[in-house]
């Protein structure tokens, strides 16, 4: 089996996570997080949809990592992003972290709103 190197040129992949943190670059973001290609920051939830409102310009998908175990996104959440013209992406955190690291090497117009586990 032939193993290709993921190298990440634009963004900063998601190193770690665990109950209740990520480590993106380095920096260890308590509770949800929102990461992009111009970096990351905590996030106050799905209340807090403005804040991923402001990047429509430079994503296309939003992966929703939904803590430990799937679940829906809630409808409001989901309608904004839809009428902004985002992609929205429901996901364990684990598997959206994971995908997120995928896409960014593939150079992707991605950011992952992630609850914690």
């Amino acid at each position: 089996m032939q193993l290709t190197e993921m190298t990440f040129s634009q963004a900063q992949p998601i190193q770690s996570y665990g109950p209740g943190f990520f480590r993106i670059g380095g920096q260890v973001i308590e509770g949800a997080a929102l990461i992009h290609a111009e970096g990351a920051q905590s996030w106050a939830g799905v209340d807090a949809v403005e804040t991923v409102l402001a990047m429509r310009d430079k994503i296309d998908v939003v992966l929703f990592g939904t803590g430990q175990a799937m679940a829906p996104v809630p409808a409001v959440f989901r309608s904004a992003l839809e009428e902004a013209g985002i992609g929205v992406e429901p996901m364990a955190s684990p598997q959206a972290c994971r995908t997120y690291n995928v896409l960014v090497s593939e150079g992707r117009r991605v950011a992952a709103a992630l609850l914690p586990l």
